[in-house]
């Protein structure tokens, strides 16, 4: 069993918390500031000691913006591509960078093991320096995130069917894109295959790859001026159930907020 929470999920911040086993435990980005980790984690009832290590999913603020703080203050190590720890040290708004000897570099589609927990990074497109998305197993359980989906590649769809349970991006509503006050070259920016996922691309995304063992999904990362939580929920599930997939019965379907904690949520 995974004990989940999120803890941010969003253009604000984005930071996660997965377990396993009792007293070991990981952090999915830290793209939130160190005080409010402190804060959520002691409000769950949950240590820092506890936290064996913190895995990236991409460079950008939303991400990482206090990964270097964290790792500093606990001694955490910070897992990701050579390619994504480089952005790191260059992006001008992570202001505290990781120390280098806490810098664990590791390659895409490689198992690694951290926190009792098997994990392999996979390509995600986006247009950070480099995007993963993780695949993470514990006993006959998987665990998978993708965040800031440019657009679903097979990748992206072999290794939803891999999973159980399944956090994944359905960032806007393309109407709202479309009628709403960001410049057009955000616009174009945010559709193109480079920058994130709607909710109708989800949705097919899901109704493509969908599987019996796919317990849970969690919509993640889903923009304040173009979409709304309840409207993503209803792409989905209208979506879905045109192809006799209906959500709360074959899977649980959750949207994760994106100011405050979500969750704990127990998932076997």
């Amino acid at each position: 069993m995974f004990k989940f929470i999120s803890f941010g999920s969003g253009s604000s911040g984005n930071c996660y918390y997965l377990s396993a086993i009792e007293g070991e435990a990981i952090l999915i980005d830290a793209g939130i500031g160190i005080r409010k980790i402190k804060r959520y984690m002691k409000e769950y009832g949950l240590s820092m000691s506890h936290i064996k290590g913190i895995i990236v999913t991409h460079d950008h603020a939303d991400h990482v913006k206090g990964a270097g703080y964290l790792s500093q203050e606990f001694n955490l190590p910070v897992y990701t591509t050579a390619t994504i720890h480089k952005g790191m040290l260059e992006n001008y708004n992570q202001t505290k960078k990781v120390d280098e000897c806490l810098a664990i570099k590791i390659d895409k589609e490689k198992e690694f093991y951290l926190a009792g927990l098997s994990i392999i990074a996979f390509d995600i497109p986006h247009d950070s320096s480099e995007n993963v998305g993780y695949l993470i197993k514990h006993g006959d359980e998987a665990f998978a995130i993708m965040t800031d989906v440019g657009s679903p590649t097979e990748k992206v769809h072999h290794y939803i069917g891999q999973c159980n349970h399944l956090v994944i991006e359905a960032n806007y509503d393309e109407e709202m894109l479309r009628t709403g006050k960001y410049p057009e070259i955000l616009k174009q920016r945010i559709a193109s295959g480079m920058g994130h996922m709607s909710n109708r691309q989800t949705a097919q995304t899901l109704s493509e790859t969908f599987h019996e063992q796919l317990k849970s999904v969690m919509l993640c990362h889903l923009s304040e001026e173009n979409n709304h939580p309840e409207l993503a929920r209803k792409t989905i599930e209208c979506h879905l159930r045109s192809f006799g997939i209906i959500a709360g019965k074959d899977f649980q379907l959750e949207v994760l907020r994106r100011l405050i904690p979500t969750g704990p949520f127990e998932l076997e």
